[in-house]
């Protein structure tokens, strides 16, 4: 199974890229894909279009935008749920220990990584960014 993962801005800026790998890796996700890119802000708006009516739509495309990111394809089996309980909750105060998110996020807004959630779009996911010979298993 498959997942896509993104380290955000608020990461990358940091230079915490590696220990984020360092997380995935140790809880048995193999990545299969990955590149560093700048999202634009139309490339935000595509990739988050179904959260385009909810108030924080805008501060997501600006903070997607607002430097590169770090866009993976993970594979384990049972790859987005439990990349899901990797990243932890949104707000990293509510994020149990050992979660990327709490050790890792600045705040609700800057929580450092993003996680498919659901099969469906995951595949839609990986497709917005990847071609089929940019993942190797």
């Amino acid at each position: 199974m498959r997942t896509l993962a993104i380290i955000k801005p608020d990461a990358t800026r940091r230079n915490i890229t590696g220990k984020i790998n360092g997380m995935i890796e140790n809880a048995g996700f193999v990545i299969v894909g990955q590149k560093r890119i700048m999202m634009s802000k139309a490339d935000a708006q595509r990739f988050y279009a179904v959260h385009s009516a909810r108030p924080f739509f805008g501060e997501l495309v600006d903070g997607m935008s607002a430097g590169p990111v770090v866009v993976q394809v993970l594979e384990k089996n049972n790859a987005v749920s439990d990349f899901r309980d990797l990243i932890g909750a949104t707000n990293p105060a509510e994020a149990k220990e050992g979660t990327i998110r709490k050790a890792h996020a600045i705040s609700i807004g800057e929580n450092s990584v993003h996680g498919s959630d659901s099969e469906e779009n995951a595949k839609n996911e990986i497709a917005f960014f990847f071609s089929e010979r940019e993942i190797v298993s």
